[in-house]
């Protein structure tokens, strides 16, 4: 492969995003908030799809998403509602892609461009430019070379050492500084970065990441230009890396309310634990969130209800769940 990817340095800056958002993410695990309930997940898609298509212009609001998704009759530009037909259809199928190969990629630009171009899910035959920051024309790399350009594009992902936050994010900005198609490239960068950042943690199916995109659109725009400037994406992937982090932080404060009960609790520390003996320390360092108190009701509880054998006296208590076979009542909250 003769073509190098764009540099980018691992600042400090960096580093410490890294963590905060393995922090963040480590936080939901905590309470077990890991995967959003449906109301949200379906909330968040909606903003996503609204979002990553009116960056490039789209014109439908959130309203009339949610109205397409339900299959209802919409008023608006044909080509607007087709965009996002289109969208909700390929971002239905966001986990069934290989974010590793070329050849998915393209299936799924097919779908996202599905007439609105000729020969979606084909490489651009003509050269393209771009209008960047200051309205400085940009000039995408001549047609005949995108092929190869991208196969060594999908050689570094298959290959990096890279973490893989840093991975999806150089991806982004490589998709936009290549353009390998006439039509399509930003949604296709915001999308396929979805997809590699799902290889990290499944939260990130339904992140609206692409919402605050939309909201710091310059600044975007902004990183972009400077990337293709300076043959160096670090200032492209700290921007990147930092609407990671406040949409998983969002995501925090919008589950922050949900209360698991004491069957929820239990099934939780089954998965866990498995046949394994544990304390009731051990599972309230599990759970976390539970006071004292709560752990030694709901662990009374599962006993009480045949979920649960107990050994020991009051201090040295320890526990085993039952085999899944045998049959257990259901418990009824706390």
């Amino acid at each position: 492969m003769q073509y190098d990817i764009t540099a980018c340095q691992i600042t400090a800056e960096i580093v410490n995003t890294l963590a905060v958002i393995a922090e963040s993410i480590g936080q939901l695990e905590g309470v077990n908030l890991i995967q959003p309930g449906p109301q949200l997940r379906h909330k968040n898609r909606i903003r996503t799809i609204q979002a990553t298509l009116a960056i490039e212009g789209n014109s439908l609001t959130q309203n009339q998403i949610t109205a397409l998704l339900e299959k209802k009759r919409v008023i608006g530009p044909p080509k607007d509602i087709l965009e996002v037909q289109n969208a909700i259809t390929v971002y239905r199928r966001l986990a069934g892609f290989a974010p590793l190969s070329l050849d998915s990629l393209l299936e799924a630009h097919a779908i996202m461009m599905k007439g609105l171009i000729e020969d979606p899910g084909s490489f651009r035959q003509g050269p393209i430019g771009v209008i960047r920051r200051n309205n400085i024309f940009y000039e995408a790399p001549h047609w005949e070379k995108v092929e190869s350009m991208m196969q060594a594009l999908f050689h570094y992902l298959n290959e990096t050492k890279d973490h893989p936050l840093i991975k999806s994010s150089r991806f982004h900005f490589e998709l936009e500084h290549i353009h390998p198609f006439i039509d399509g490239n930003g949604r296709m960068g915001r999308f396929w970065q979805s997809r590699l950042l799902m290889l990290y943690h499944p939260v990130f199916e339904f992140l609206p990441v692409e919402h605050l995109i939309r909201e710091c659109r310059r600044e975007y725009y902004n990183a972009l230009a400077k990337g293709d400037d300076s043959s160096d994406c670090t200032v492209f992937v700290a921007f990147n890396l930092a609407q990671i982090e406040t949409s998983i932080k969002q995501l925090i404060e919008d589950t922050r309310g949900v209360t698991l009960s004491a069957e929820n609790r239990l099934g939780i520390a089954r998965i866990a634990f498995g046949n394994k003996t544990f304390s009731r320390k051990t599972y309230q360092n599990l759970l976390k969130t539970i006071s004292t108190a709560t752990a030694s009701r709901d662990l009374h509880q599962g006993v009480k209800m045949g979920l649960l054998t107990r050994s020991g006296d009051k201090r040295t208590s320890v526990y085993t769940f039952k085999p899944i076979e045998e049959p257990a009542p259901t418990l009824h909250g706390d």
